[in-house]
């Protein structure tokens, strides 16, 4: 099975900060996992994957999305990936189909084909009375679906989500999440964040737990619960590996 993403050896340190971000990161994600890289607040996962989607220059070490370097072929590494960063990047004022019209209008996508996948990605999303309001008129599980869909009119062969469920309620999240499994068959790498921890044990075929920007147990859910033989669960083994500490 080839890499879908390959990161070797990543440092990452902020101008000022006293710690490293990201600390000597390695990790292979194969074509077609769900993967999880999971941590408290502030251990480096939102650093690595704005080091993946381009966002951010790494000090040391090298990013490739198949095989393309994503400081060295950055407009050939972009048209691979699809990003759903944790705030909603949207423009409020925008209504629905203003906000999905101007993204897949930077992606090339012809006014035809656009017209449809947005029409097919509302009804599918339960937005299809909504794309004529602005966004500022949204609740936050509809501007969470919005932002998805958002990332997805270019059809990507890697979708990287930073908390995708954050701030939604039980039926916004349940259809993120079985869409995410729907498109995952279809053969869609995904590379997932949430703090939601039973949501990614029974979501992800395979977990990294980082903290303060280092790798600290690397396996599938099973094989890092059963790892802790005193724990049924991941929440409990990752509260132990990371311990109780508040990180606001």
């Amino acid at each position: 099975m080839s890499a879908a993403i390959s990161i070797e050896n990543l440092v990452h340190r902020y101008k000022d900060a006293e710690q490293v971000a990201v600390n000597d990161i390695s990790l292979e994600i194969n074509e077609g996992e769900i993967f999880g890289l999971l941590g408290p607040n502030g251990a480096g996962k939102t650093t690595t994957i704005s080091i993946l989607s381009g966002l951010l220059k790494p000090m040391q070490g090298k990013v490739t999305i198949h095989g393309f370097d994503v400081t060295l072929q950055i407009d050939e590494s972009k048209k691979l990936i699809g990003v759903v960063p944790q705030e909603i990047a949207l423009y409020p004022t925008l209504t629905a189909n203003e906000n999905l019209e101007f993204f897949g209008s930077m992606y090339g996508i012809q006014k035809a084909a656009l017209k449809d996948k947005i029409k097919n990605y509302l009804n599918l999303f339960g937005l299809e009375n909504t794309g004529n309001k602005r966004l500022e008129q949204f609740s936050g599980g509809m501007k969470r679906r919005l932002n998805l869909i958002a990332s997805l009119l270019h059809d990507p062969k890697i979708l990287i989500l930073d908390e995708p469920t954050a701030s939604v309620d039980v039926q916004s999240r349940n259809l993120i999440i079985e869409f995410l499994r729907d498109l995952n068959k279809k053969g869609t790498t995904i590379l997932y964040t949430s703090h939601y921890l039973e949501e990614a044990e029974n979501l992800c075929t395979e977990i990294a737990i980082i903290d303060d920007g280092k790798i600290i147990v690397q396996g599938s859910p099973q094989q890092i619960i059963g790892s802790q033989p005193e724990f049924d669960n991941l929440e409990t083994v990752f509260l132990k590996l990371t311990g109780k500490k508040l990180r606001d």
